[in-house]
């Protein structure tokens, strides 16, 4: 196999090292912006040797994953000479291949893996890593290794083209970072009748976990459940009145969520178009009164 390199030390170099050599593959270096954080991964992967420069990294491997955050990347490919056969790969989920043009232009082949995963900690990365989704981007030999990569951790994996890579990232923001956001407005409502956080948050769990479980297991659009879902113009008004009187900063994303939600409802078929249609007009007569 290959022997890899780590140019960065954080959640997502640290959890590939581990996982990746867990499965056989060898790591040989890493090097991070701080000595320590490449030391506390070298001591955690067997055989892996911590390094000062990115350039000691790449001269002792094959293939380099680039793990740094996204804005420092282009950097670090500027920085470090590479050398033809050698692999040069990113993890942004955001950042496509041409941040790799200088890899590319000494005779590295470049590429991109990025797990689709949350990584709150080091500890979390490792634990949340296998089974996952990973994003790739490569041509050849690379995408074949990549592939055999993300086989080898149990996941799933998807090619993207050149032009997809923002939107598959916008997808995982919306799925991942807003779900924190929607509950924490939730919680905010009931921190006005007298719940705290903290509680809040325990109570809604058991209703998350429901959700996710619905999603994986029943499916859209069938997973839906909810006013809209039923056409319940009643209750949708209900919310709307109280939102508006005692939290209208969460009332527009309601509203907008709302409307985002009828067509779903509309695939399940438990609505027809013309109370779609009544659904559309009770959420935008009251955006237009505001």
């Amino acid at each position: 196999m290959l022997k890899l390199g780590f140019i960065g030390a954080g959640a997502t170099g640290t959890a590939l090292a581990v996982r990746l050599r867990e499965k056989g593959y060898p790591v040989a270096a890493v090097a991070s912006r701080t000595r320590s954080s490449a030391d506390k991964l070298a001591a955690a992967v067997s055989g892996c040797r911590s390094y000062d420069s990115k350039q000691e990294v790449a001269d002792s491997a094959e293939l380099v994953f680039v793990t740094t955050p996204d804005d420092v990347i282009p950097q670090v490919i500027t920085e470090v000479k590479w050398r033809p056969g050698q692999s040069v790969v990113h993890c942004s989920g955001a950042d496509s291949l041409d941040v790799l043009e200088k890899a590319k232009g000494d005779g590295a082949q470049v590429g991109a893996f990025h797990p689709l995963q949350t990584f709150a900690s080091v500890t979390h990365a490792i634990e949340n890593l296998p089974g996952s989704t990973f994003a790739l981007e490569a041509e050849g030999p690379l995408l074949e290794v990549l592939k055999g990569m993300a086989d080898s951790l149990d996941g799933h994996w998807v090619v993207l083209g050149p032009g997809d890579k923002v939107l598959y990232h916008a997808a995982a923001v919306i799925a991942c970072n807003y779900m924190v956001t929607l509950v924490r407005m939730a919680t905010d409502l009931w921190e006005s009748f007298g719940v705290p956080t903290s509680e809040a948050t325990q109570a809604l769990l058991p209703l998350l976990r429901g959700t996710i479980n619905n999603i994986e297991n029943v499916g859209l659009p069938d997973c839906l459940t909810g006013p809209v879902a039923r056409g319940d113009l009643g209750t949708i008004g209900k919310h709307l009145d109280a939102l508006e009187k005692r939290a209208p900063s969460i009332a527009a994303t309601y509203r907008d969520l709302a409307l985002q939600t009828i067509p779903i409802s509309l695939s399940k078929g438990k609505i027809n178009n013309r109370k779609a249609e009544e659904l559309s007009q009770l959420l935008k007569e009251v955006i237009g009164n505001r």
